[in-house]
């Protein structure tokens, strides 16, 4: 089924969309890890769908589209595989496509993607595509697939602190046939909610603008994510991080409550639904739908209204 065709259907349900991210591991152990503990587990909570990254220069390439497929096929998942321009002919790109399509996959996010490692510009690569745009209209040119693309409520290290830019480009990929928009993370709710009305009342924007999630694990992996990027840490947050130190059992604890409390606001807030990046584990992820109400889609496929209001989380509105 096509994610946008998810997001109407569950818009007109009155309910949210739920969906899962993961990233292909980097050995066959790692991935066979993955399918037979954090998928069947992150399964049993009902997503809507799950999408799998692709690695700088089309590195997972191969993992990308084996793991969306067998999402797919022997867990009944719908399944979106991710593709960037970066290191990329159109050529390459038309034989990514060509083998989604073969999979039976119908979902792509488009992205323009980063620099690989150790370099600092980006550069198109020979025949290739420049802006995410330009692989949105590629990708709609198939005619057979759903198409999303990246949004960022801070706006995006190339802005240079620009937001507005940023979401003027944005806006043209959506004019491109981009259908919905899932968020970089965040840590103050008021980003997203300033993105969002811009977006919407400023550009005309319509498609779902989407948060994405990251429920923190630990202090000194949560700063080495934002500070790549080039999300903020508020200074609420991290005082209460720095208070944690290298305690992870009680830093995931407490990325579960803040993640609750960020989930209740952004849905109360209007937010279509809430995008999960995993990082391929279940634990977080389920305890804040289960705290969220949420998990009762695995019994019944309905969702209950969010209810959970922990205390100690620094979100902000």
């Amino acid at each position: 089924m096509r994610v946008a065709d998810i997001y109407a259907a569950n818009r007109a349900a009155g309910r949210p969309t739920i969906s899962f991210e993961f990233f292909p591991p980097k050995t066959a152990e790692a991935e066979e890890a993955l399918f037979a503990r954090a998928m069947p587990q992150l399964q049993a909570l009902r997503p809507d769908f799950v999408s799998v990254t692709y690695g700088a220069g089309g590195s997972t390439r191969d993992g990308t589209l084996r793991i969306a497929s067998r999402a797919r096929r022997d867990f009944g998942l719908e399944a979106m595989a991710h593709l960037t321009c970066v290191g990329a002919s159109r050529t390459l790109l038309r034989e990514v496509l060509d083998e989604a399509r073969g999979l039976g996959l119908e979902n792509i996010l488009a992205l323009r993607g980063d620099p690989p490692a150790g370099e600092t510009e980006w550069r198109p690569a020979e025949d290739g595509l420049s802006y995410a745009h330009e692989l949105v209209r590629l990708v709609r040119s198939y005619g057979c697939f759903s198409v999303g693309v990246a949004g960022f409520p801070e706006g995006h290290l190339n802005c240079n602190g620009d937001k507005r830019r940023d979401w003027a480009y944005l806006a043209a990929k959506v004019e491109a046939g981009a259908e919905f928009v899932l968020t970089q993370l965040f840590y103050d709710n008021r980003d997203y909610f300033e993105f969002k009305d811009y977006l919407e009342n400023h550009l005309g924007v319509r498609v779902p603008l989407v948060p994405g999630v990251l429920p923190i694990l630990s202090t000194a992996q949560i700063k080495r994510f934002t500070t790549l990027c080039g999300a903020r840490l508020p200074a609420p947050l991290l005082a209460c991080l720095e208070a944690l130190g290298d305690d992870d059992e009680a830093v995931t604890q407490f990325g579960i409550e803040l993640a609750t409390q960020q989930c209740c606001e952004l849905l109360a807030g209007g937010a279509p639904g809430l995008h999960f990046y995993t990082l391929n584990r279940a634990h977080s992820t389920a305890a804040v739908l289960g705290n969220l109400g949420l998990a009762a889609r695995a019994s019944n496929g309905h969702a209950a209204p969010p209810t959970a209001q922990p205390a100690g989380a620094a979100a902000g509105r």
